[in-house]
């Protein structure tokens, strides 16, 4: 029996927990989806037949499935917890480029991807799903991209413009507000390049994430509200793109050290 619950779902992606509590030895019924999708074990372990190969997928082991193939599984050890995170076929193209060429289907989850599987786990309970999350995704997308498609992809073809001009034109987005800007994905689209390029270029270019540069812009706006005598932190909150006000408590507090509250005291003037 399988249970499933959404952490986290865009146009481009989903991110899925699933639990299975099936446990039998025999395959299952063949299996057809129509989706890409990295599905990594929290929990347990399973065996997969797909393109002709079996493989044993565990908490070190990943797999990536493509649309149209069929699968089948068995649970010879007991269920399992897993997270499946669903791309389509357009995200899955600007990382990896041409699918036929996919040496392989497993990816080896060294300590590395499994902290950015948990790290995604993580940011999905955060609510910053737009950016955080999305960069998170994109991180273990390039890994498992690098141990699954043979030649060149994507990721390593040379930028169409210079790093400093691609984060220039990001940065104005972002300060402007361009609707773009409310997500990686589209302020990517927006500027005609991988979102993942886009990513790496903040880092290279500036030393921060994008998250973070966004995130900044988001404080700085947050202190010229508090300051301006904003009282409703939950008007501030859904005006900034915060998924709520606890959200955007945390990102404050992460990056003054400060909630809101203490924030709006500390910036108000006192009549002596």
């Amino acid at each position: 029996m399988l249970s499933a619950t959404v952490l986290a779902t865009r146009p481009d992606f989903s991110v899925t927990a699933v639990t299975c509590q099936d446990d039998h030895t025999r395959w299952s019924e063949a299996e057809i989806r129509d989706d890409f999708r990295v599905v990594l074990v929290r929990r347990g372990r399973f065996r997969r037949h797909a393109a002709g190969t079996h493989a044993d997928i565990d908490p070190t082991m990943a797999y990536v499935g493509v649309p149209g193939e069929e699968e089948h599984f068995a649970h010879p050890a007991g269920g399992d917890d897993c997270t499946s995170i669903s791309l389509t076929p357009a995200l899955w193209q600007d990382m990896a480029g041409d699918v036929t060429r996919l040496a392989t289907q497993c990816v080896y989850v060294d300590a590395r991807l499994d902290l950015t599987h948990r790290r995604i786990l993580a940011t999905a309970r955060t609510g910053d799903i737009d950016y955080a999350l999305t960069e998170e995704l994109l991180d273990l997308l390039a890994t498992a991209v690098g141990q699954l498609v043979s030649g060149p992809t994507p990721l390593g073809t040379q930028p169409p413009r210079s790093e400093s001009a691609l984060v220039a034109a990001a940065r104005q987005a972002i300060n402007d507000g361009h609707p773009a800007s409310d997500g990686l994905l589209p302020l990517a689209e927006l500027l005609e390049v991988s979102p993942y390029r886009l990513s790496r270029s903040f880092t290279r270019e500036l030393g921060v994430s994008v998250t973070r540069y966004r995130n900044r812009i988001r404080v700085g706006r947050a202190l010229d509200r508090l300051e301006e005598g904003e009282t409703s932190l939950g008007i501030l909150a859904a005006d900034l793109g915060f998924a709520d006000q606890a959200h955007l408590s945390r990102t404050m507090r992460q990056y003054l050290g400060r909630t809101p509250t203490a924030l709006r005291r500390l910036l108000t003037p006192r009549t002596p």
